[in-house]
C-alpha cells in the first residue's frame, strides 16, 4: 500500500478544517484536508433548507474573505455551503473529497490515518469533523407504535417528510424551537417538550440586536471562556443541554400555537410518548432534537477527555497525545466556539501551534520552491 506523506492531515472540510488549512498554507506548511463528501459544504447542504446561520453576515467570513452579503444579513446553510466551496477553491486549498477516514493510529513518532485502502502519515493530525457526528436518540424510542414516524433533526428538512396527525418534537433548545416553529407554522398540532434552556431576549433580526453583536461578540470571546468560572459553567451546560433560544423565541412559538411542554419525554405506554408527569401523547410524528454525541471511536491513539467527556485539550491541542488536535468543538475555548467566527479564532490557535513546532521536512511545496530559488531558508 503507497503512503502519502504531509506534515500534517485535517480530517474534515468544514469552516474549522478550511480555517486551519489557510493559516498553516500562510506558513508554507505542508497539508492535506481529507472530506468525506463529494464537494466542500455538503454538510450544509444537508441540513433543513430554511435553518439560516444564528451570526450575521459580517461575522460568517473565514480568514482572507469576508462572506459576500450584506453585513448584517443571516446567510443560509445552503449559501454558507456554497461561500466554502468558494473559499477552498480561491485559495486552493488541498482538500481531497470523498475520502473518508476510518482510522488513526500511532507508529513510532508519526500518526497513521487509514481512509479504506489508501493510507497517510503525518506528525500531526487535526480532527475537524464538527460536533454533529452521531444522532442521539433516547433507546425507548425504538418501542414507539411503528406507525409513528420518526426523524432526528439531523435528518429533517421540512414539513412534507410528516405524515398527517399531530407532532411531538423532543428537546428544546435553538434547534427544537425552530423546527417545531416551522411545522406548527405549516399547520400541524404541536407539542414542544424539554428543559427551558432560557433565551436571547432581543428579536434575531432587530436594530437592536445589531447593536448588541460588538457587546455579545466580546462576553462570548472574552467573557465566557474556560478561563472564567462563569465560562466553565456555562461550557457544560452547552455541551449536555443545548444553548437558548435564539431567532424564535417563546412568543413565538405561542403564536404559532405550538404547546410548550416543560416536562421530559421520558418513555412509552402503549406505543405512544410518556412525558415525566405521566402523560400520554398521542402524535402521528416525533421529531429528535436531542443532539449529538462525538464519535472518536476512530481514533486508536489514547488521549484524556475531560469531566464532560470531550477531549482533554488546551486551544485545541491535545496535551496526552502530542501532535493530536481538536477544532470546531462545542465551547472549544469560548461560548462562539459554536458559532463560525469562534471556530475561526480557535483554528487558527491549531495552526499557530503547530506551526510552533519543530520544523518538518515535509514542508509545503511553495515553501520548498521558494528555498530552491533563495528566497525562503
Amino acid at each position: 500500500m503507497q503512503t502519502e506523506r504531509y506534515e500534517t492531515i485535517i480530517v474534515g472540510g468544514g469552516q474549522a478544517g478550511l480555517a486551519t488549512g489557510y493559516h498553516l498554507k500562510k506558513r508554507g506548511r505542508s497539508f492535506v484536508i481529507l472530506d468525506a463528501d463529494e464537494r466542500v459544504g455538503e454538510s450544509w447542504r444537508k441540513r433543513w433548507p430554511s435553518l439560516r446561520l444564528y451570526s450575521p453576515a459580517r461575522f460568517d467570513g473565514l480568514p482572507g474573505m469576508k462572506f459576500p452579503a450584506p453585513k448584517y444579513s443571516y446567510p443560509t446553510g445552503y449559501e454558507f455551503a456554497d461561500y466554502l466551496e468558494a473559499y477552498a477553491n480561491r485559495f486552493e486549498l488541498p482538500v481531497q473529497s470523498g475520502v473518508r477516514v476510518d482510522g488513526l493510529s500511532r507508529e513510532g513518532d508519526r500518526f497513521v490515518v487509514t481512509a479504506g485502502e489508501r493510507r497517510f502519515e503525518a506528525e500531526n493530525v487535526v480532527v475537524a469533523t464538527g460536533t454533529m457526528q452521531k444522532p442521539v436518540t433516547p433507546d425507548f424510542g425504538s418501542k414507539l407504535d411503528p406507525r409513528i414516524r420518526q426523524l432526528h433533526s439531523a435528518d429533517y428538512r421540512d414539513p412534507s417528510q410528516l405524515q398527517e396527525g399531530s407532532v411531538l418534537v423532543v428537546g428544546a433548545a435553538h434547534s427544537g424551537g425552530d423546527i417545531a416553529f416551522e411545522v406548527a407554522g405549516a399547520g400541524f398540532p404541536t407539542v414542544l417538550s424539554g428543559r427551558d434552556t432560557g433565551q436571547i431576549p432581543l428579536p434575531w433580526d432587530s436594530r437592536r440586536l445589531r447593536l448588541a453583536w460588538p457587546v455579545m461578540k466580546f462576553l462570548g470571546t472574552r467573557v465566557l471562556t474556560v478561563n472564567t468560572p462563569m465560562g466553565r459553567k456555562m461550557r457544560s451546560e452547552i455541551r449536555h443541554h443545548g444553548g437558548p433560544l435564539l431567532r424564535v423565541k417563546r412568543a413565538d412559538l405561542e403564536s404559532v400555537g405550538v404547546e410548550r411542554v416543560l416536562g421530559r419525554t421520558m418513555g412509552v405506554e402503549d406505543g405512544r410518548p410518556v412525558l415525566d408527569d405521566g402523560r400520554v401523547l398521542d402524535v402521528a410524528n416525533v421529531v429528535w432534537c436531542t443532539g449529538f454525541r462525538n464519535d472518536f471511536g476512530w481514533i486508536r491513539v489514547p488521549f484524556a477527555l475531560d469531566d464532560d467527556g470531550f477531549p482533554e485539550q488546551r486551544h485545541g491541542a491535545v496535551p496526552s497525545a502530542p501532535g493530536l488536535y481538536f477544532a470546531g468543538l462545542i465551547f472549544q475555548h469560548s461560548f462562539t466556539s459554536m458559532l463560525i467566527l469562534g471556530a475561526v479564532r480557535d483554528a487558527e490557535r491549531v495552526a499557530k501551534h503547530i506551526a510552533s513546532r519543530r520544523p518538518s521536512e515535509a514542508r509545503a511545496p511553495e515553501a520548498q520552491t521558494l528555498a530552491e530559488d533563495g528566497v525562503a531558508a
